[in-house]
């Protein structure tokens, strides 16, 4: 017996995810699927990212650690608006051995031709990464032609010493981040490096 998953979601508060439950587990019922669990999000946008819809956070939990073997869904824009997001929900199932059941567009990859028209979706899905590498390749060498700096622009040095004089105050890093206007990451870098020379010094007199 297949372990499934459900996952429902709607845009609004004023909408309910009860008709989609309800469909969905009359087909795990007549398909003889055990749903282990039902992930959802309501009142969430499919446009938001994994880190804003906590439900299908979960669902991707439950998949990379193999606890289901399929997940259900009412429709392919419940799972997400943003085709990259799509790419990679169809990576993750694929990468894990997970079946999909979309009920709307009557896709069920636990049967032959479900299969076999998932395999169409990863080439489309290859093809849509391929796309998205080109872009950013293309992109960083028009960038690099036109001479314009790729990242965020070196700390100024006078603020560099700002951090190295608050830390050899005994402050925190947090501490100097916010007394200094530099990132948490930058005043760990500065004290690494203060470290390092001191630890030479501490060499060199030894010797």
């Amino acid at each position: 017996m297949k372990r499934a998953a459900l996952y429902v979601r709607v845009s609004t508060d004023s909408q309910s995810v009860e008709n989609q439950t309800l469909a969905l587990q009359e087909v795990a019922q007549r398909s003889g699927w055990e749903i282990v669990q039902v992930f959802s999000d309501e009142g969430v946008s499919g446009a938001k990212g994994r880190d804003r819809r906590p439900g299908f956070d979960a669902l991707l939990t439950a998949i990379s650690r193999r606890q289901i073997d399929l997940v259900a869904a009412w429709s392919v824009d419940r799972l997400g608006r943003s085709l990259p997001d799509l790419v990679g929900f169809l990576s993750e199932v694929q990468a894990k051995d997970v079946d999909l059941y979309l009920h709307t567009q009557g896709l069920d990859t636990s049967t032959p031709a479900g299969r076999a028209l998932f395999g169409m979706l990863s080439v489309f899905s290859e093809f849509e990464r391929t796309l998205i590498r080109t872009r950013v390749v293309a992109g960083l060498e028009r960038a690099r032609a036109k001479q314009v700096r790729i990242g965020r622009p070196p700390t100024p040095a006078s603020r560099l010493e700002k951090v190295e004089k608050a830390l050899r105050r005994g402050l925190s890093v947090r501490k100097t981040a916010a007394e200094t206007g530099v990132s948490t990451a930058t005043v760990m870098r500065v004290k690494q490096s203060m470290t390092v020379s001191e630890n030479r010094l501490e060499t060199v007199a030894a010797a």
